[in-house]
C-alpha cells in the first residue's frame, strides 16, 4: 500500500475508532499541509482500500446506529508500525536525491551554490514559520502531536541547515572565486 492516505487515515483509526465523516473531518485537522484529500469521498475509498486488506474492520453496534464505525485489526496495528519505521528508509532517500540532484551542478559550482542558497533560504523559512520548541500551537489536535512536530521541525531543519554550511564549504572549494559565506 503505497498511498499516504491511507497510511494516516489508519493511523487516525489506531488513535481512536471513527465513521468515516468524524475521520474526513479530523483528517483535514491533523494533516493540514501536510497530506491534502480532494474530498470526504477520498476517505470512502481508502477505508474500502483498508478493509479489504484486513488493516480495519467494522465494529459492531446497536442495530439502531446509523453510522458505521471501524477500528484497526492487530494486523493493521502491526503494518502500521513497519510502515513507520521504513519512513526512516524514505526520509533517507528523499536526502540521497537531493544530494544526487545537487552533485549534478558540480560541473558549475557557481550555479551549484545558487541552488544551495536557495535550499537554504528555504529552510530557513520553514523554521520561521514553525512553532517554539515545547509549543502545543501546530499540526495535530493533540497538543502531544503539536510538541513532537514543533521539535522535529526545529531539530531536522538545524542539521539541514549545519549540512548546507558542510556542502556550501566543498562546492565553494571548487569555485574560489566566490567568497564564502560561512
Amino acid at each position: 500500500m503505497h498511498s499516504p492516505v491511507n497510511w494516516a487515515l489508519l493511523g487516525l483509526i489506531i488513535e481512536r475508532p471513527s465513521y468515516a465523516f468524524e475521520l474526513a473531518t479530523r483528517f483535514k485537522r491533523t494533516y493540514e499541509g501536510a497530506i491534502a484529500i480532494s474530498s470526504p469521498s477520498h476517505i470512502y475509498t481508502a477505508l474500502g482500500t483498508l478493509r479489504e486488506r484486513g488493516l480495519i474492520e467494522q465494529m459492531q453496534e446497536a442495530p439502531t446506529r446509523q453510522r458505521r464505525r471501524f477500528r484497526a485489526t492487530p494486523e493493521g496495528v502491526a503494518e502500521h508500525a513497519e510502515w513507520m519505521t521504513g519512513q526512516v528508509a524514505e526520509e533517507r532517500r528523499r536526502q540521497r536525491v537531493l544530494m544526487a540532484q545537487l552533485g549534478a551542478l558540480a560541473h558549475n559550482p557557481e550555479q551549484a551554490l545558487s541552488a544551495l542558497d536557495a535550499y537554504e533560504q528555504a529552510c530557513i523559512a520553514e523554521m520561521s514559520g514553525a512553532p517554539a520548541p515545547g509549543s502545543d500551537e501546530g499540526p495535530g489536535v493533540v497538543p502531544l502531536v503539536a510538541r513532537l512536530a514543533a521539535e522535529e521541525t526545529r531539530l531536522s531543519i538545524a542539521a539541514r541547515l549545519r549540512w548546507v554550511q558542510y556542502a556550501r564549504g566543498q562546492l565553494s572549494a571548487m569555485a574560489p572565486e566566490r567568497p564564502s559565506l560561512s
